[in-house]
Parts: structure tokens; sequence; C-alpha cells
């Protein structure tokens, strides 16, 4: 359940969305659409997955009930060829980018000895070198939204930047690669201040998908917020102004003081699960982690 109003702000803006055929990605898009937004729904699943719901043509179609334009484009963001199609395409269909958001991402919590090549890679190509990527490619186009008197946007779905030797010590490769699309926000934010907003979006809570469901089972849920906790602030940052920069946004955090929303059972997944039985998300700041903030930062 949505607690954020559209306002029609994000009407025909063009907003290209990585990892957007289900889950937190495709939340977002319908809650951009819903403005009547152009979504280019940019992500790998052209065929039904046996396990996961979803591809970029059933994407599309949600998208466009919803009130939107969409484009489905099959993206593999480690690719530069598939990106610099994508993006040529999105801008021959609608004109131009005024916003990407780098949702698309790979996961492996496992240690170093239990974390090979192929895995690292995997998560590196993809988090870090992925959003960098899809930055680079957009970035013109983003300051030609610019010049045309949008406010354009880069946001990537990471957590912020924190060095504590506990966020590292458990999954080494993971964290790396996720830190590494904060600190391409952290970077851009200053490099196009001014004419590109550029944040990060990160969940308090574990979030309630599919890929939670195939993982954990419908149990899982219990722990969970659903997406569209994700999605309403999403819309929240994407509808402030360029000046509205190099942040690093906590879901709740930010509803409770840019909305003054202080009751969020209505997005738990499991209704019935107590507000302080939700399970905690990874890399978040001492206010919810409750890390005593005289020792942020172990000994390296």
């Amino acid at each position: 359940m949505s607690k954020v109003a559209n306002i029609g702000k994000l009407k025909n803006y063009t907003v290209f969305i990585t990892g957007a055929s289900r889950g937190i990605g495709l939340s977002m898009a319908k809650k951009i659409a819903a403005d009547g937004a152009n979504i280019v729904v940019a992500a790998k699943t052209a065929e039904p997955h046996p396990k996961l719901p979803g591809t970029i043509y059933t994407a599309a179609e949600e998208i466009e009930a919803a009130g939107g334009r969409a484009l489905p484009m099959v993206v593999d963001v480690r690719d530069e060829k598939s990106v610099d199609q994508a993006v040529a395409a999105a801008v021959g269909e609608f004109g131009g980018i005024d916003i990407l958001i780098n949702n698309a991402s790979a996961i492996s919590l496992t240690d170093t000895q239990s974390t090979g090549m192929k895995r690292y890679d995997l998560m590196h190509s993809i988090n870090g070198r992925g959003t960098y990527m899809l930055s680079h490619k957009c970035v013109p186009h983003l300051l030609e939204s610019k010049d045309a008197g949008r406010e354009p946007h880069i946001l990537n779905n990471s957590p912020p930047l924190d060095m504590r030797r506990k966020w590292f010590e458990n999954h080494v490769a993971y964290t790396i690669a996720k830190m590494n699309m904060s600190l391409c926000a952290h970077g851009m934010a200053g490099e196009f201040e001014g004419d590109i907003a550029v944040n990060c979006i990160w969940p308090r809570t574990a979030i309630w998908t599919a890929a939670m469901k195939m993982l954990g089972g419908d149990q899982a849920s219990a722990g969970c917020r659903l997406d569209t906790i994700m999605s309403d602030c999403a819309y929240g940052i994407l509808t402030k102004g360029t000046d509205f920069t190099g942040n690093f946004v906590v879901d709740q955090e930010f509803l409770e003081q840019e909305y003054g929303i202080t009751d969020f059972s209505s997005y738990r997944a499991n209704p019935d699960q107590a507000e302080e039985s939700l399970i905690n998300d990874f890399f978040l700041p001492e206010r919810f982690d409750k890390y005593n903030s005289e020792n942020a930062f172990d000994k390296l």
C-alpha cells in the first residue's frame, strides 16, 4: 500500500531502470509510471524464469496499466554493446533520458574462501561496473534534460558508505561490490552538482520479493516490508530538485522526515507481525543498528 501520493511531476519524463522486470525495480517503475512517465524496462529476463515470476514484457504490461508508457529491453549491464543499444533505443523511442535508476545487482553472502573469482566477477561487473557504465552512458542525455529545464537524477539502490569492519568481515566480496555503487554516487554527486542529482536509496528492513520467497519460503515474509516502501521513497527522492544530491537515503528515515509518516504497519508484508520483529537489512547507520558511535570505525 502506497502512503505517498503521486503529484504528476514526472509526467513525460523518461526513466531508465535496470533490473525492472520484477521486485523493487518493477515497484519503482509502476509508482513512477502513475505520473504518466516513460519507463525503459532494462533487464535480462525475456523468457519466464522457472521459479521467479515476471519478464520485461509482463513488467511493461503492468507499467502501462499503471499509467505509463513502457519500452521493454533485454539488457545485460555487464555488456557495453547491450547497454549502448538500450540507451540508443530509449532516446530513439522517447527523445531522451531524464532519470537513471541503477537497481540491478548481484548478491552472494559468502566468505572469502567460499567466493571464487567467477562469483566475485559477477557481483563486481553488475554492481560496481554496471552502475558506472550505465551512468557514463546516460550522463550526456541527463545533461540535455537539464538544458531542457528538467531535473535529472541518478538513483542507485545501494547502501550508506560505512567503513565499520562488521559490514565487511562476513562477505567481503559482496560488500565492496555494493559499496562501489555508493562510491559512484558519492563522486558523481560532486562532479555533476547543480546539473544532475545523484543519490542512493537503501531499505531499513528486508524487503519481501519473489526472490525472498524462493529463498526463504512464505514464512520469511514475517520479517519483511513490502517493496512499496522503497518505491514510495524513490518517488519522493526523484520529485525533489537537483539540489537534493549526494544523500545516502534510508527509506524509513526519509519518509519520516519528508512526509511525516510514523506508522509503517501498512508496509509490512505480514500485517500481523510486530514492527520490532522485522529483520534489519545490512549496512544500516547507527540509528537503526544501535552501534556505538564512539566506535564508528573498527581497527583496520
